[in-house]
């Protein structure tokens, strides 16, 4: 069990375990990235990789939407893939995204995967974290990890993918091949996120951006089952456990039963439904990125809306349905943490 933080008892915390707070908190998944000049500075002196790669760095761009925008909670910056090299899988970073030069794709590929100590081989990782903890004692830090099913899907697909033919090749005709991937896969991540919390971070979301893509009974064989794996090894530590799922709907039920402490929506779910739904359930999101793209009365309406949904929920956490684009207009975020923020609840 980890020692209670000093961050315990802010109101985005209280959210996260489900408690009513005086306030509404907002973080922004991505929120330190291109759409900021200075982590475009940044990003113009050093390579991506190295980026991650360096805690000093880290520390400062996690940083620095905390300072231009005043958020609730920084969230490490890292990737879902760092944990992966180490494993085996050294995947090159480039506009078009991340690609691994050769793809897991036969029975010894995946055999000479090798689960890692990240305390030993991401040791850059905590050492971030601590820097974050010493330069923000009384802010949240968020730390996160990939799901099994998404890490398996850039590992076959090799990168992204517009029908995972390889994936879903794999499970298919493979099908103990890729649980063999699975279960490798959410214990290396399961040890990665106790890492991070260790070093100090506050709360962890697990990433499964790609899950969406399973028919439901896909979902309960190929995801469901490692996800909880991860989701009870970090239950003994008591730090809030924020669980999302992009595409989610259809197994909604299913990832709430997990135990998660927070479910993380997307913005094609309804907050309101989800909240009676599942009585007791804390939420987070879920304003679609494209949002920020239209009238500053648009963002505020949209963001209204969405906090009176949450005004439902257990606790709510207010996020987008995904990560923030590039292209994102820095006005618009300032319209959006100003309009949640200064937000109550009419029984207030």
């Amino acid at each position: 069990m980890t020692q209670p933080s000093s961050c315990s008892a802010t109101p985005l915390m209280a959210a996260l375990r489900g408690e009513s707070s005086d306030r509404r908190c907002i973080w922004i998944m991505r929120q330190a990235g291109r759409y900021l000049p200075e982590y475009m500075a940044v990003r113009e002196r050093v390579s991506f990789r190295d980026l991650c790669r360096t805690p000093e760095l880290v520390c400062e761009v996690t940083l620095q939407p905390i300072q231009r925008f005043g958020l609730d909670a920084a969230i490490l910056f890292s990737d879902i893939l760092t944990p992966l090299e180490p494993m085996g899988a050294q995947f090159d970073f480039t506009d078009g995204g991340p690609r691994l030069a050769r793809p897991l794709r036969s029975e010894a590929d995946i055999a000479a995967l090798q689960v890692i100590d990240p305390r030993q081989e991401l040791a850059f990782v905590a050492e971030g974290i601590r820097l974050i903890k010493a330069a923000l004692p009384t802010t949240p830090l968020l730390g996160f990890g990939g799901a099994p099913f998404t890490l398996a899907a850039y590992l076959i697909e090799g990168g992204g993918s517009q029908n995972y033919q390889q994936l879903k090749t794999l499970l298919f005709s493979r099908p103990e091949l890729a649980e063999a991937l699975l279960s490798k896969l959410a214990d290396q991540v399961a040890d990665h996120l106790l890492m991070q919390i260790e070093a100090g971070v506050d709360a962890v979301q697990i990433f499964d951006s790609w899950a969406g893509i399973l028919s439901v009974a896909d979902h309960e064989r190929f995801a469901l089952p490692y996800l909880q794996t991860i989701i009870d090894r970090l239950a003994p530590t008591r730090v809030p456990r924020i669980l999302f799922t992009r595409g989610g709907l259809p197994y909604l039920d299913r990832l709430q039963a997990t135990g998660a402490e927070v479910l993380a929506l997307d913005w094609t779910m309804d907050l309101a439904t989800v909240a009676a739904r599942f009585p007791g359930q804390a939420l987070q999101g879920n304003l679609d990125p494209l949002a920020l793209f239209g009238s500053e009365a648009e963002i505020r309406r949209r963001a209204e809306a969405i906090c009176r949904a949450g005004d439902t929920a257990a606790g709510h956490v207010f996020n987008l349905g995904h990560g923030i684009l590039p292209e994102t207009p820095i006005a618009a975020v300032e319209t959006l943490v100003q309009t949640v923020q200064s937000y109550r609840p009419e029984s207030a």
